[in-house]
């Protein structure tokens, strides 16, 4: 049940970054999922990396440390998919 959880953490992560960076996203759904998926696990690193973690209550600051890390994420995510894309559309 915890990869069905993270999936559905990485979707609304992805989805919450996309909404937040300014102008328009190419990116795929799924290609936005899974980089909410790996903002949540890098963002819960450096959490855990501050000693932040574990608090009694709703972890406010672990929560903002994996959405930041999903929108520097979705960012890159999405200039290497326009990279690639890009590429793609040359050769034809």
């Amino acid at each position: 049940m915890g990869w069905l959880w993270a999936i559905i953490v990485g979707f609304v992560l992805g989805l919450l970054a996309k909404a937040i960076i300014p102008g328009k996203q190419h990116s795929p759904i799924w290609l936005t999922t899974v980089m909410g998926i790996i903002g949540a696990i890098v963002g819960n690193a450096l959490a855990r990396g501050m000693g932040i973690d574990a608090t009694s209550g709703i972890d406010w600051g672990r929560h903002a440390l994996q959405l930041v890390a999903a929108i520097v994420l979705v960012l890159l995510g999405e200039a290497v998919y326009m990279a690639t894309k890009g590429r793609s559309r040359q050769r034809i």
